[in-house]
């Protein structure tokens, strides 16, 4: 039995290695590997395409090691095999590339991409041996690291994830600091020189050294300053929450300034995802009403703001109102199609509310690009000459300026969803998510507390819609698809259901992040996937979840806790 179980676990990583080794080739044959190799994450030393590879090695060796079921040293062994497997197959795929012409079915099978994957060395004996050493010692350090305590592990990760961010930013960074030359000079170590991209050597270093002495020092001194800062007086304590808060409202009125308008343009579009976030988290985080139609109200304040306030004259409506006249009534338009949608749909549950809601936003677009509707919202043509918002005279047409107006619109929302939270109609939204039959049994008015939910996640939809409008000046149907309303879904999942600060965490990585990462878009949703299953892998909760949801998901691990305790 015990020789069977070792030809288990040996043969076991064998076959996760071979699957590393397809993946692999996969990136490289749809042209990740050669597109991600034009960007640099260490200088000269590292391309971002070496680092995918080298990703998808440790993902698999880890992997490995983490599912042996043997003590430490066949963990690592595992680990090592599995690293070895998948750089063979890479090897055997440049050695195949090298006799067949693998071009004329593989467009990216290219000289260039089997440079790449060689490590740049031009006798292939040699080549072969190094990608084999090389899968060998990342699998080790990968399996090794699985070992270590939470501690060591925390460190790692941590600091690899900050030097590689830091390096994706490179461009944000240097167009952030070009207006303080005193400390881009001082900070010019940390990148390359002469046109090189990416981070130095030694800013590498040094970044990691930085990431890592700050959670050592939280894991030493964290406790007792906790415990320190738990001892002060409430008064002390509620002055000290009133100066952060400061420090961050007085940072988020100066940021344009600072960011300039490119950066401000991406902060815009991270806003309106963030206010979209809050209005669906309260229909899907805080009452389990799960929506993917959630673009209609987006395109209806859209539409609506376009309407009242084109002096295009190429629709048939001519209002002419002004920005802040025609917003109410996007929001309140927004809010009527919420009801209309929630009649409908009161006692459907679950994946037939998803697939209904798909389909009413489906019909919102379709009836937006319409020609039998095109004299009054303009058809595929969309409506264009939207006005703009003023302020005493000012128009807030430019990114710097208008980004007030959506940092305004993130804190009513923000405000109105926080106090809900915890309001009669928020634990009766919460008891609905959590069982509608018993929810009704406690007195909870179904019908009205849905349609509640709807109405004010229609609001929140419509007045990001309007503001969207305003923002360019001009709206096309094409603009409200369904991919949106998935974005935002997962924008709430992946920042964690229910949380309000999960909303956010989740707008900066789901919407700033691609934003500034445009050389990237080719596969900016394939991208996206893989980070989905290994977020539900591996923190299905969320990054930043409500305590609810975190118990829920990890509701296992704390029985068995208990039960050892």
């Amino acid at each position: 039995m015990e020789q069977e179980n070792n030809t288990v676990w040996w043969l076991k990583a064998i076959q996760l290695g071979l699957i590393g080794g397809v993946v692999a080739i996969l990136a490289s044959l749809i042209g990740m590997v050669e597109s991600f190799h034009a960007r640099d994450i260490i200088a000269g030393q590292m391309s971002m395409g070496e680092t995918l590879l080298l990703l998808i090695l440790i993902g698999f060796a880890y992997s490995s090691s983490r599912d042996a079921q043997a003590p430490f040293s066949t963990r690592v062994t595992s680990g090592v095999i599995t690293g070895v497997a998948t750089s063979l197959m890479i090897v055997l795929f440049v050695m195949l590339g090298a006799v067949v012409n693998l071009r004329s079915i593989f467009v990216n099978a290219s000289p260039a991409l089997y440079k790449i994957l060689t490590l740049d060395i031009s006798n292939p004996t040699l080549a072969y041996i190094a990608v084999i050493v090389v899968g060998a010692v990342v699998s080790l350090a990968a399996s090794l690291v699985h070992g270590a305590t939470p501690f060591w592990k925390r460190i790692i990760a941590s600091g690899l994830s900050v030097v590689l961010l830091l390096a994706l930013l490179q461009d944000l960074v240097r167009i952030t600091l070009t207006p303080f030359p005193f400390v881009t000079s001082a900070l010019g170590w940390m990148f390359g020189r002469r046109g090189q991209e990416g981070l130095s050597i030694l800013g590498a270093i040094v970044v990691f050294l930085i990431v890592a002495g700050v959670i050592y020092n939280d894991a030493k001194n964290g406790a007792a300053r906790r415990a320190k800062r738990d001892a002060l007086p409430e008064a002390t304590k509620r002055t000290q929450r009133w100066v952060r808060w400061g420090v961050l409202g007085l940072f988020l009125l100066i940021w344009p300034q600072i960011a300039g308008p490119v950066l401000s343009d991406v902060t815009n579009s991270v806003g309106l995802y963030i206010l979209m976030g809050l209005g669906l988290n309260i229909v899907v985080g805080y009452a389990g009403l799960l929506d993917l139609g959630y673009v209609a109200f987006y395109a209806l304040g859209a539409f609506t703001m376009g309407v009242l306030t084109t002096t295009g004259g190429e629709i048939f409506f001519d209002v002419r109102w002004t920005f802040w006249e025609a917003l109410p009534f996007a929001v309140i338009v927004a809010v009527l199609a919420g009801i209309m949608l929630g009649i409908p749909v009161l006692k459907i549950r679950g994946d037939y509310l998803a697939i209904i809601t798909l389909g009413f936003g489906e019909i919102i677009r379709i009836m937006f690009l319409s020609d039998f509707l095109k004299p009054y919202f303009g058809g595929s043509f969309g409506i264009v000459s939207i006005a703009s918002p003023t302020i005493g005279g000012i128009v807030l047409d430019s990114s710097q300026t208008l980004y007030y107006v959506i940092l305004a619109a993130c804190f009513v929302a923000l405000f109105v969803a926080y106090r809900l939270r915890d309001s009669r109609i928020g634990r009766a939204w919460k008891a609905i998510r959590e069982d509608e039959d018993v929810a009704q049994a406690m007195g909870i008015n179904l019908t009205a507390t849905k349609l509640l939910a709807f109405a004010t996640g229609a609001a929140f939809g419509g007045l990001s819609g309007a503001i969207f409008a305003a923002k360019l000046s001009t709206v096309y149907p094409h603009s409200f698809t369904l991919i949106t309303s998935i974005n935002v879904l997962a924008l709430i999942i992946v920042g964690g259901m229910g949380s309000l600060p999960g909303v956010i965490v989740g707008g900066l990585l789901l919407a700033g992040l691609p934003e500034l990462l445009r050389e990237f878009s080719e596969y900016r949703l394939l991208i996206f996937g893989i980070l989905l299953i290994v977020m539900m892998l591996n923190k299905p909760e969320g990054f930043l979840p409500e305590a609810v949801h975190k118990r829920e998901f990890h509701e296992d691990e704390n029985l068995s806790h208990a039960a050892g305790g």
